[in-house]
């Protein structure tokens, strides 16, 4: 079982993580952390199991400062960043201390699931070598980028036709902000398939993805065009 530290001060975010974390299988939260003087007695603390840390930015202190502390603690332990800083001067400095990817909020569930898992085969096959091949050692270095969708090649499971007309969809409502179930229902798709669409769209950065908080707490993820991105979505208008 890999053991996964959250480290927010945010309760609801950070509580949402933990599940996301308990919903992949083979991980566990093993501790939220609201403050860096908290996740640094974890990362110095060699009696406690941990693996990976879902590190936060802004915090009442810096994130980041966080990072030197793990990389001194000479323990083999990655972080993955989720935070909405998105400006260059944070990831850059993040990327600096060789964090293992990097989600900017919001994102959808399956973005996540694929950075936890993504993660994990890289670990597996460092520890699974005592020597590399070439080929090895290319798919640690440039074979996990997830996230970096090819935004030419749908994935396995996506159609061109099914595609078009969502998009042809979206194009005429460029100006309004969509659910799931707004879009289904309009294209008389199922949610489950138009969701995988959406977030594939939203993967190769034509749509933007907000998080609304009903009364109960669960998240509502909904949608909305990238202006800067017409020409790309009405490219598969066609």
């Amino acid at each position: 079982m890999i053991d996964v530290l959250i480290v927010d001060d945010d309760a609801m975010v950070a509580d949402l993580n933990r599940q996301y974390v308990n919903r992949v299988e083979g991980f566990r939260c093993c501790g939220v952390a609201t403050t860096l003087a908290e996740a640094g007695a974890v990362v110095n603390d060699p009696a406690r199991s941990l693996d990976l840390i879902l590190l936060d930015v802004y915090m009442h202190d810096n994130g980041l400062s966080l990072l030197p502390i793990v990389r001194a603690s000479g323990r083999k332990i990655d972080v993955i960043m989720i935070s909405s800083a998105s400006d260059a001067a944070t990831i850059q400095t993040a990327m600096h201390y060789g964090v293992v990817d990097y989600l900017i909020k919001p994102f959808p569930f399956p973005r996540f699931e694929e950075a936890l898992i993504g993660w994990r085969e890289k670990k597996n096959l460092m520890d699974s070598h005592q020597y590399y091949e070439q080929a090895d050692v290319d798919r640690l270095l440039r074979g996990g980028a997830p996230g970096l969708a090819d935004s030419r090649r749908l994935p396995k499971g996506l159609t061109t036709q099914t595609l078009r007309t969502l998009c042809l969809w979206i194009d005429a409502h460029q100006e309004i902000e969509f659910s799931t179930d707004d879009l289904a229902n309009a294209v008389n798709i199922s949610r489950v398939s138009c969701r995988k669409y959406l977030i594939w769209l939203a993967q190769v950065n034509i749509l933007f993805t907000s998080i609304h908080y009903g009364a109960t707490g669960r998240p509502v993820y909904r949608y909305r065009l990238q202006p800067a991105q017409i020409a790309l979505l009405r490219q598969y208008c066609h």
